[in-house]
């Protein structure tokens, strides 16, 4: 795949969609971001206006733009990973505007696994709903008592009994269970009984989130912020739901987890190349109208080396993306899992440095809520856990690399002496 000819001048399709939501974001979402903070800074999450945002974006043609799997009777555009990337980093640039478009985490990802795996009856109750923008959705997978960077470790158990299943267990930092409209937990846990294979031990449980039993324990904050949507604590205390609840086959959770998470590290990581876009764009103004030492903050070399550096990270960052984007289309999540790995760690370290130079430049103000760029770091620095710490995106990308090393040198081993010739 590396040595392939690769264009990535946006289609005229993608260069069409970027630039209508470009458009409808400085119409209709710019001009109420402030009504935004302002209801969330009051408690209320903001649902009237986004659902008035969400029904202009669906009759401007500006809907599922993230799903390129639709069927013919499902409502969207059908763009693929490659053509929704730059339009992911346009929505990025205000935090909140990917659900206007139907486009927000977890939905996305629950989407494409109902998608993949849903039974017909599944897809009825619950991807129809989901992709109308009727309901939200949360993936539970992250507890508190084991690494869950490690899936294996999850210890929530299902047990069946007769024609039920029965789960108990403790999650948390489980997005969207506070929106107003989430229905639906994907569950994902461990089978109880005896299991050989720690890869076969898991499975994907749908569960209404009123189903009784569930008790959501706290909206955790994140560097002391509380998201409206919530990253909650959930506890599971004999929860039944029926057998035909199960998503998937019973043992598969852990493969089916895997196939959920490609196309959303591409959406995350280019949603971050936006934020990292508006920083830079507030970092030259800054440098451009500020004073300090007798001069403008530009004439100082430090402030137009990061400016500089930031230009060129971005850029790199991007095409790395676009990469990945592109190695999904055409080989599908498992031939492109080391690249979205990778883009994982580019992009969550990219905003941390980009947006701390930009709070640098702005000073206090950078601290404070008059700029989006503090809270916007809080966001990048959080994702350099969320969905998978850096160390294990970059064991995926190390083990990549050893294991062309061995195919050289025509060894299965996890180790082996370089030759005296190739010490060389």
């Amino acid at each position: 795949m590396s040595e392939a000819v690769l264009d990535f001048e946006y289609s005229a399709r993608a260069q069409e969609f970027r630039a209508r939501v470009a458009e409808f974001m400085e119409r209709y979402i710019l001009p109420y971001n402030a009504q935004w903070h302002a209801e969330v800074a009051a408690g209320r999450y903001p649902l009237t206006l986004i659902d008035d945002l969400k029904a202009l974006a669906r009759d401007e043609g500006l809907w599922n733009l993230c799903l390129p799997a639709l069927r013919d009777d499902e409502p969207g555009t059908r763009l693929s990973n490659l053509d929704y990337a730059p339009v992911a980093e346009v929505m990025g640039r205000v935090h909140w505007a990917s659900e206007v478009f139907n486009c927000s985490a977890p939905d996305s990802g629950n989407m494409e696994l109902l998608q993949l795996f849903a039974t017909p009856a599944q897809r009825e109750r619950w991807l129809k709903p989901l992709l109308e923008g009727e309901i939200r959705s949360c993936f539970a997978m992250s507890e508190p008592d084991v690494a869950s960077s490690d899936a294996t470790n999850i210890q929530t158990s299902i047990r069946r009994e007769g024609d039920e299943y029965v789960i108990n267990g403790r999650k948390w930092f489980i997005t969207g269970v506070n929106h107003p409209n989430c229905r639906l937990i994907i569950v994902l846990g461990r089978m109880e009984g005896a299991c050989d294979d720690p890869h076969r031990c898991h499975s994907m449980v749908l569960v209404p989130l009123d189903t009784p039993g569930v008790e959501v324990v706290r909206n955790i904050p994140l560097m002391h912020y509380h998201a409206p949507e919530g990253h909650c604590e959930l506890v599971f205390r004999d929860v039944r739901v029926p057998a035909e609840n199960l998503l998937g086959e019973e043992g598969a959770g852990f493969a089916m987890a895997q196939a959920r998470l490609g196309p959303g590290r591409v959406h995350h990581s280019m949603r971050c190349i936006g934020q990292c876009e508006l920083a830079l764009e507030l970092m030259r103004e800054r440098a451009l109208e500020r004073r300090v030492f007798g001069k403008y903050l530009y004439k100082h070399a430090n402030v137009a080396d990061w400016i500089a550096q930031s230009r060129l990270e971005i850029d790199q960052a991007r095409l790395l993306v676009l990469q990945a984007a592109w190695q999904l289309d055409k080989y599908g999540n498992a031939a492109a899992r080391t690249a979205v790995s990778a883009i994982k760690v580019v992009t969550a370290q990219l905003q941390t440095r980009v947006l701390d130079r930009a709070m640098q430049i702005f000073g206090a103000m950078g601290l404070s809520p008059d700029t989006p760029l503090s809270y916007l770091w809080t966001w990048g620095r959080a994702m350099r856990i969320l969905d998978g710490p850096d160390e294990v995106h970059l064991r995926v990308v190390a083990r990549a690399e050893f294991a062309k090393a061995r195919e050289m040198h025509g060894t299965t081993a996890p180790y082996f002496p370089l030759s005296p010739e190739n010490r060389r």
